[in-house]
């Protein structure tokens, strides 16, 4: 593995890559709250058909956390990606994010559909619809961002890892959360405060309408019992030419947490399948 800090767009952004650069990258985004560290077990099981980059985004893990929120914004993230892997000159990789993460494929690759060579959505959506939702979302967001700044990250971790989408959770052995629950510790008050605010699901554009423009092979991943998710995935099956959508049975938001094993594998699966 090779890690470094690389300065992109005026940020330093912690990046890194394992396995033979020579073959196809995968490129990976973590969700909210999270950093490289989340995708050990992915890791482990791509790296020998592919070339993995994973990155941590701004404000997340080792990279830097900005004082301006509007510097978060999908827009400016999707300009550090393109400037990264221009940097890294890698060519069409196969992007893989999850949540938060997923929000910014899926960004990426609608502003970029040529240069991405499939598109892989862990629990994702390409937003809100309605600009009604969207205010009222754009609100809840930065009511929690004040309470993340007013209260410190402990007591953030304590409220959000007790939030229902992560219930499931709490079938992991008190490893896998006290793992999950040190990289969400590790995180910067300003870098989730700001992520909140700057690309909350409220403040992003919906890409509802692009996707039916997105004729590369996307590949959506829902636990099946995180069933607001599995729903926003058969929703966006009718619109994406290209489309395949598994559930992973007894797995919630994070099945790349839950179900490591069964989540790589299936990944690699798709990706052989594809090419």
């Amino acid at each position: 593995m090779k890690a470094e800090l690389r300065e992109i767009r005026g940020i330093k952004t912690y990046v890194e890559r394992h396995g033979d650069r020579q073959l196809p990258t995968v490129l990976l985004l973590h969700g909210f709250t999270g950093s490289t560290s989340t995708w050990q077990e992915t890791i482990k099981t791509l790296t020998a058909a592919y070339h993995v980059v994973a990155v941590d985004l701004i404000g997340h893990g080792r990279t830097e956390a900005p004082l301006d929120p509007a510097r978060y914004c999908m827009e400016e993230q999707i300009k550090d990606l393109h400037q990264l892997l221009e940097d890294l000159q890698i060519e069409r990789p196969i992007v893989l994010g999850y949540s938060m993460g997923g929000r910014v494929a899926l960004g990426y690759t609608a502003t970029y559909p040529d240069q991405v060579a499939s598109l892989l959505l862990e629990s994702s959506s390409p937003g809100l619809r309605i600009e009604e939702e969207r205010q009222a979302r754009s609100e809840a967001d930065a009511k929690l961002a004040a309470r993340i700044e007013q209260h410190g990250i402990e007591k953030f971790v304590d409220f959000w890892q007790e939030i229902p989408l992560f219930s499931t959770q709490k079938k992991l052995s008190d490893e896998q959360r006290l793992a999950v629950r040190n990289e969400r510790l590790s995180q910067q008050t300003t870098g989730l405060a700001n992520s909140l605010r700057g690309i909350g699901t409220g403040k992003q554009q919906s890409y509802w309408d692009d996707l039916a423009r997105i004729e590369l092979p996307v590949f959506l991943l829902t636990g099946s019992e995180d069933t607001k998710f599995v729903g926003i995935a058969r929703e966006m099956e009718k619109y994406l030419p290209n489309v395949q959508h598994e559930t992973i049975k007894d797995a919630g938001h994070a099945i790349h947490v839950e179900k490591p094993r069964q989540f790589a594998t299936m990944i690699k699966s798709y990706l052989k399948a594809i090419n």
